[in-house]
């Protein structure tokens, strides 16, 4: 069975694009991962400063291994896009 997993980031002010657009580079990343079924990502349309990114998956064990191989230094490197700490959880159907 599929697992969702929902996730909601806020930018930084001022830094609504540059976040959209790491967001973006992502999928290909997640896209390619096992035991990833899909992945998108959405910008609100009433404020440009709320994306989610919803994938889903095969397991939550699958996410967590693409969390845990996902190089740090990327991660590190987009944090000042993030306005407020990113929230999530798996959903299942």
């Amino acid at each position: 069975m599929s697992i969702t997993r929902i996730n909601e980031f806020q930018a930084a002010e001022g830094r609504a694009q540059e976040l959209f657009a790491f967001l973006k580079s992502l999928m290909s990343y997640i896209s390619c991962s096992p035991g990833c079924e899909s992945c998108e990502v959405l910008q609100s349309s009433e404020d440009e400063n709320l994306f989610v990114v919803i994938e889903r998956w095969q397991s939550e064990a699958f996410h967590k291994e693409s969390l845990a191989n996902y190089p740090k230094e990327k991660m590190a490197a987009a944090m000042p896009l993030i306005g407020a700490l990113p929230k999530g959880a798996f959903y299942h159907s």
